[in-house]
């Protein structure tokens, strides 16, 4: 949600924001009804100011005997023009509320001009990429020969594109959640949450994810509830409608959960295997800070979503994305890409935002500052520390052998129950 104040404050950089998100918004006529529901505000209170001592005037005449009539029929009229004047301010109100919940947020002043993905820019890279010298092979091709990964079994239960995995495939979802969650508890002093999957319509609205992406999620219109296609709506709207503390500042969460998504739209992009599908596991990061703190919180949730790979000895790049690649919510985002061997090219594992107010105004999450008394909103973050099904098929990938195997990454055994390597595993059911 916008500030409307900072629009009329400036208009400018209001029209060149939206503009630099190749968002084709008249700003201009936005402006003008919010001027004209200000005056009709002004104008109806004045009406009912009115209202309100006629009706103490009628009051008196009536209990001293004299005739009212005269004032009850202009308070007539004026009952009359203040109704038409309601019914205007509903439409305004309604028509502005509506734009201002359709419009993303405006990119801060340190995000690269872009038009899109081809213009964002690479922040730095980490670890080199392995020189195999056999085949490589796709993680759904490595997953098919160690038989721990079947879709063919999974479209059967649930239709395309969701995910079923054997043996040590279903152990890497496991092993790799409590991996991350443990690396955000111990290493990021996060605080761990254990979510609804379920969420209520107005805790997509205050997170950003309706009106914009009703038609990538999934409803159950019987309960009027969501399916979560992040823990970051349950995690934002913990604290909405609250006032915090700033001594409690910043709070940090993290969350293992599954996430939905109908991937609307998607038209092939990325449906083989396991990167873009309707169900998937992911580790959460979220952040409630103070305004002042929340740039610097970005550089360290960064990090913290990094230190994951660096553990797993997996090579990325950290991507800042240009304006008009930032995603809804977002007024800055830095991607972070996985090597995927059989593609060549880096492919993202997480996002990291810094949304600023645009999430805190919706769900009216406010702080108490140390100094002052008026009340301000917190900025709110979030990152995938990581997305899980993506970083089993880095692992696939990077790791896989010429025999066939799969070497499980030195950081990783613990979790696996001291597991070197992954071998084929004999069929279900026989």
């Amino acid at each position: 949600m916008h500030d409307l104040s900072k629009f009329r404050k400036h208009p400018e950089g209001t029209r060149a924001g939206f503009s630099a998100r190749n968002v084709a918004f008249d700003v201009n006529d936005l402006l003008d009804r919010d001027e004209r529901r200000r005056h009709l505000i002004q104008q109806v209170d004045t009406l009912k100011a009115r209202r309100n001592e006629a009706g103490k005037k009628i009051g008196e005449l009536k209990k001293s005997g004299d005739n009212a009539d005269e004032i009850i029929g202009a308070m007539g009229q004026v009952s009359d023009e203040i109704e038409t004047i309601d019914a205007e301010l509903n439409g305004l109100h309604t028509g502005i509320q509506a734009d201002l919940l359709g419009l993303p947020n405006l990119p801060h002043k340190s995000v690269l001009a872009g038009r899109d993905e081809t213009e964002n820019a690479v922040e730095r890279t980490w670890g080199e990429p392995r020189n195999f010298d056999f085949k490589i092979l796709d993680h759904v091709d490595v997953g098919a020969a160690l038989r721990i990964i079947d879709p063919e079994r999974a479209a059967k239960v649930s239709g395309a594109r969701f995910p079923t995995q054997f043996g040590a495939g279903a152990a890497l979802e496991r092993a790799l959640a409590a991996f991350m969650i443990d690396l955000a508890q111990d290493e990021g002093s996060y605080l761990e949450v254990f979510t609804p999957f379920l969420v209520l319509p107005e805790s997509m609205e205050s997170s950003g994810q309706l009106p914009k992406f009703a038609e990538e999620s999934f409803f159950i219109e019987k309960d009027s509830l969501y399916l979560i296609p992040t823990s970051e709506v349950p995690l934002v709207n913990l604290h909405r409608g609250e006032i915090l503390d700033e001594e409690d500042l910043p709070i940090r969460y993290c969350a293992h959960t599954p996430c939905f998504r109908r991937e609307a739209g998607s038209y092939g992009k990325d449906t083989r295997g396991m990167i873009r599908v309707h169900q998937f596991n992911k580790c959460e990061l979220v952040w409630h800070t103070t305004p002042e703190a929340s740039y610097e919180a970005l550089e360290i949730l960064v990090t913290d979503a990094e230190r994951v790979l660096q553990r797993l000895e997996l090579p990325y790049q950290v991507v800042s994305l240009c304006t008009g690649d930032l995603g809804f919510a977002a007024a800055k985002t830095y991607d972070i890409e996985v090597w995927l061997p059989s593609q060549q090219r880096y492919r993202e594992i997480s996002s990291c935002s810094n949304c600023e107010d645009f999430q805190a105004r919706r769900a009216k999450i406010r702080y108490r500052p140390r100094k002052g008394k008026k009340l301000r909103f917190v900025h709110t973050l979030n990152g995938s520390g990581l997305a899980i099904g993506r970083t089993i098929v880095a692992l696939l990938e990077n790791y896989q052998e010429a025999n066939g195997t799969v070497t499980i990454p030195d950081a990783l055994r613990p979790y696996m129950n001291g597991l070197e390597r992954i071998v084929p595993l004999k069929r279900p059911g026989a």
